[in-house]
């Protein structure tokens, strides 16, 4: 799943004037602007689970493109949120969230209007990139123009909004390609962004408080530049040596990636104000956060458009009914983070670990069904399990980064939630073109779905390890968005 978090921090004397102009009214517009634009993201990042097989089915690409779709978007979504926020504290943050709606809007029409593969992985590059100068903007508007007696409100306010966000994006996607709307197919999956970003621009350009930006922030563009192309190394040799073969081309490419990983790191360690701070990554805490998220959001992510993959292609079920089989994995998220707000400041690190634990059990039962009925297993048999294991991803999703951010200093916060966000992106990428490489390359649908389980399964308990290595509770007032 796609985020972008800003720690809570208390009002300054700037924001509360700032506020003290902006009517209570056009505060909760500019909330549900904000809103609005965060559901974009999410329906967009999380639309192509059920949209892929007919998408390739009309224009072709096959394995690769079915990888790419998410992998695209969430790779440059990943790499310029470390970014996208101090490109909007330099050149001002009403600027960017414009910049990042318009372009955003353009791209989908572009993929939505796409006529071959190439142009769409391209386009879902580029949605990715003007959602990551978008997504941070919003936060840091909230933050600085709401009363301290508002921002705990509207905080409270992403999980849920964005929850239904999460739910519907894939239900209407399939309902809308089921419907085939103008002889359409799945194009309108995309261009309805049209209508809705249009809309939000128009209402950014009234609603928003005018800001300059401050000229003197530094920005590490070099750092950024590295980062991009050491990620896009990795997984363009990932997916590349997966699906063609791993020739001079993909080890090539992981090499490359290999190195510009390298460079990025020694560039952050050197540079006078880096992306991300060399302090966070001597933190044992963080570091043991950042490595239990990378896997399990990856293999969740992963498994997601797995199941949806297998519900379409072996069970042979329609866009609506995938969407409908995945409605409970949603619901036991949402179910999940809900208990998660009023348990997580109780139980800390324990309730990511119930969340692993019930995570690999709901693996474990889809596995069990696969294997006792095959093909012949119906959506209605799966429900319970798939229900369970969106318990367990509820669980972890938000928590494990909040208590990753427990032993941090209070001025590493900016950096070090940019960060988490940005990995839980890459993950999401990494994860999608990993997990469906296992589902692809297996064998037979039944075959390919047990293989694939069990390396979610294995993945996830190899995180369990890690758990102690994680602050015991997060820190007083952490809320991780969406």
């Amino acid at each position: 799943m796609s985020t972008a978090t800003t720690p809570e921090t208390p009002a300054t004397p700037t924001a509360t004037s700032r506020a003290a102009a902006l009517s209570k009214t056009v505060l909760w517009l500019i909330l549900g602007l904000v809103l609005v634009a965060d559901a974009l993201d999410m329906i967009d990042a999380t639309v192509t689970n059920i949209a892929a097989p007919t998408i390739v089915d009309d224009v072709g690409g096959g394995e690769t493109l079915i990888k790419w779709l998410g992998s695209a978007y969430a790779l440059a979504m990943g790499v310029l949120l470390v970014v996208g926020g101090r490109l909007g504290d330099k050149f001002g943050r009403r600027r960017l969230f414009l910049t990042g709606m318009a372009g955003f809007t353009a791209a989908s029409a572009v993929v939505g209007l796409s006529p071959d593969p190439g142009l769409m992985i391209v386009a879902r590059a580029v949605q990715g990139a003007f959602g990551a100068l978008m997504i941070p903007q919003g936060m840091a508007i909230i933050t600085a123009t709401f009363p301290r007696d508002m921002l705990r409100k509207a905080f409270n306010l992403f999980g849920p909004l964005l929850g239904v966000a999460t739910v519907g994006g894939p239900v209407l996607a399939g309902f809308v390609i089921d419907a085939d709307v103008a002889g359409l197919s799945w194009r309108p999956v995309f261009l309805i962004n049209l209508g809705l970003g249009l809309v939000g621009t128009i209402a950014a350009l009234k609603l928003l408080p005018k800001d300059t930006g401050d000229r003197t922030m530094p920005v590490d563009g070099l750092g950024g530049g590295l980062l991009a192309v050491s990620m896009f190394g990795l997984m363009f040799g990932l997916i590349e040596g997966s699906t063609q073969g791993w020739d001079a081309l993909a080890l090539t490419s992981l090499a490359v990636g290999l190195v510009f990983l390298g460079v990025f790191a020694r560039r952050q360690q050197r540079a006078t104000d880096p992306l991300i701070k060399p302090s966070l990554l001597r933190n044992k805490g963080f570091t043991s956060g950042l490595f239990v998220g990378l896997l399990f959001f990856a293999v969740t992510s992963g498994l997601t458009y797995v199941i949806s993959l297998f519900m379409q292609q072996a069970l042979h079920v329609s866009p609506g009914d995938a969407a409908l089989g995945l409605l409970p994995l949603t619901l036991g998220i949402i179910v999940a983070a809900f208990a998660g707000m009023a348990l997580g400041a109780r139980l800390g690190r324990t309730l990511v670990l119930i969340g692993m634990l019930l995570t690999i059990a709901g693996a474990g039962w889809l596995l069990a069904l696969v294997q006792v009925s095959g093909l012949d297993v119906s959506l209605w048999t799966l429900a319970p399990a798939v229900f369970l294991t969106g318990l367990g991803m509820g669980c972890c999703f938000g928590t494990v980064f909040d208590i990753a951010l427990g032993d941090i200093d209070p001025d590493e916060a900016g950096s070090a939630s940019g960060t988490l966000t940005a990995v839980q992106q890459l993950a999401n990428g990494i994860g999608s073109a990993v997990v469906t490489t296992v589902y692809f390359h297996a064998g037979g649908s039944a075959h390919a779905m047990t293989v694939s389980l069990i390396v979610v399964m294995a993945i996830t308990a190899a995180c369990l390890p890690a758990l102690r290595l994680l602050p015991r509770k997060a820190p007083e007032g952490a809320g991780h968005g969406h």
